[in-house]
C-alpha cells in the first residue's frame, strides 16, 4: 500500500482578516508558533508519507509562496487550479493526476490550516482509515468526539456498532447546527465533528465522482488525458471554466453508501475563527493572550495581536483586538464568526488594497 497526501490550500480565510489575505491567507500564516499551518500540517505526515508523494492543490496568487515555504516538495506536486471550484473538483484533480502515478494510491486528504496535537495518535487513525481504505474500498472520514457543543462545526453520525477495529458506518451528515441541536447531537453520543479529512483509494473516489457527479468526472477525465501535453493548460482552463462549485460532503459524502469513519483521538481545531485561536492560545492572569506590544487596563478575556506597533487597551473584555500595519479589527469575541462580512464589504466596494 502507498500512501499519498493532497493537501488542499486554496482558502482565503476570510475570518481571519485582516492577517489572513488572498496572497497571504490563513494556511500560510504563522498562528502559533514558529511555523505556518501548512509547514506544520506537512510536518505531521512525517514517518507516515514520503515528500515526493505529498501534493498539494492551490491557486496561481498562492503557488509561489507555497512553493517558497514547502522547498522540500517537489515543485510540479503544487497543483494549481485555475479558478476556486470548492473541494470536490479539487480533490477530483489530484485524484486523477495520482492515479497516472500509481493506479493503487491511496490518498490522505487534509486541509492545510488545521491544528492537531499528538502526532502519533493522529497518524494512528491515518493507517487505520488507509487499511480500511485500500482493502475494502470504502471512503473514510476522519470524525472527531465533540468535547462541547460547538455551533461552528459539521457533525456526522455513526452506528455505534464498529465494522472493524475504530471503524464505524455512517448513518448521516448534519450542517452546522444552533447551540440546543449541537446539546443534543452530543448527549447522544453517536454524533462527532467533521473533521474535513477525508482517506481513500485514488480509484475508489474517482469511481464515486463518476457516479454521482458525472460531469465533473467527464472533464476530470479530459484533464487526465491531456497532463503531460502541450495542451494541457488550455484543457484545465477549459474544464475548470465549466465546472459547478460543490463540496466534496456534498457532492459525494451525503450520497455515497460506501461512507465511514475513524474517530480521531487527538487535539484537533479547525481554527475556523479568532474566537478559537484565543481558546488555544496561552493566556495570562487576566485569561488576555496578547501578541506584540500591548498594554492592557482592566482587560480581561480578551485576545490582542498588535506586533507593529504600540496598542494599548483599557476597560474591554471579552474582545479580539487585530492590529496590522494597515488595518485594525475590534469585535466581540463572540462575534467572531462575523469577520468575513468585513471581507464581503471590502470585495463589494473594490477596496482591494485591504483583500
Amino acid at each position: 500500500m502507498k500512501v499519498f497526501a493532497v493537501i488542499m490550500a486554496g482558502g482565503v480565510g476570510s475570518r481571519f482578516w485582516p492577517r489572513s489575505r488572498e496572497k497571504s491567507p490563513k494556511q500560510l500564516l504563522k498562528i502559533f508558533g514558529d511555523r505556518t499551518m501548512i509547514q506544520n500540517t506537512v510536518d505531521r505526515l512525517d514517518g507516515f508519507v514520503e515528500l515526493k508523494n505529498i501534493f498539494v492543490v492551490t491557486n496561481k496568487m498562492q503557488k509561489e509562496e507555497i512553493i517558497k515555504q514547502l522547498p522540500e516538495i517537489p515543485t510540479e506536486n503544487i497543483i494549481e487550479e485555475p479558478f476556486g471550484r470548492n473541494t470536490a473538483a479539487a480533490i477530483g484533480l489530484a485524484s486523477v493526476l495520482i492515479r497516472k502515478i500509481d493506479r493503487d494510491a491511496v490518498l490522505v486528504v487534509l486541509p492545510a490550516d488545521h491544528i492537531i496535537r499528538e502526532k502519533e495518535i493522529f497518524q494512528a487513525a491515518l493507517q487505520s482509515a488507509a487499511l480500511y481504505a485500500d482493502k475494502e474500498k470504502g471512503l473514510v472520514t476522519i470524525g472527531i468526539p465533540p468535547s462541547r457543543p460547538e455551533t461552528g462545526y459539521g457533525y456526522i453520525q455513526i452506528d455505534e456498532t464498529e465494522s472493524e477495529e475504530n471503524i464505524f458506518k455512517v448513518l448521516t451528515f448534519a450542517e452546522k447546527p444552533n447551540y440546543d441541536t449541537a446539546v443534543n447531537f452530543v448527549a447522544s453520543g453517536d454524533f462527532l465533528w467533521n473533521s474535513g479529512m477525508f482517506v481513500w483509494r485514488a480509484d475508489t473516489i474517482l469511481s464515486e465522482i463518476s457516479l454521482h457527479m458525472p460531469e465533473l468526472s467527464k472533464s476530470l477525465e479530459n484533464i487526465a488525458s491531456a497532463e503531460g501535453t502541450s495542451s494541457f493548460e488550455k484543457t484545465l482552463l477549459d474544464e475548470y471554466g465549466q465546472l459547478r462549485s460543490v463540496s466534496i460532503d456534498y457532492g459525494i459524502m451525503e450520497k455515497s453508501h460506501k461512507v465511514f469513519l475513524t474517530k480521531g483521538k487527538f487535539t484537533w481545531s479547525d481554527v475556523g475563527s479568532w474566537e478559537e485561536v484565543h481558546q488555544l492560545s496561552h493566556k495570562d492572569k487576566n485569561e488576555n493572550s496578547l501578541i506584540g506590544n500591548v498594554y492592557t487596563d482592566k482587560t480581561v478575556d480578551s485576545y490582542i495581536y498588535s506586533p507593529d506597533k504600540f496598542t494599548a487597551v483599557i476597560g474591554l473584555d471579552n474582545v479580539i483586538i487585530i492590529n496590522t500595519d494597515d488595518a485594525l479589527l475590534v469585535c466581540k469575541r463572540d462575534q467572531a464568526q462575523e469577520v468575513k462580512k468585513v471581507v464581503d464589504f471590502v470585495k463589494l466596494n473594490k477596496m482591494n488594497d485591504y483583500l
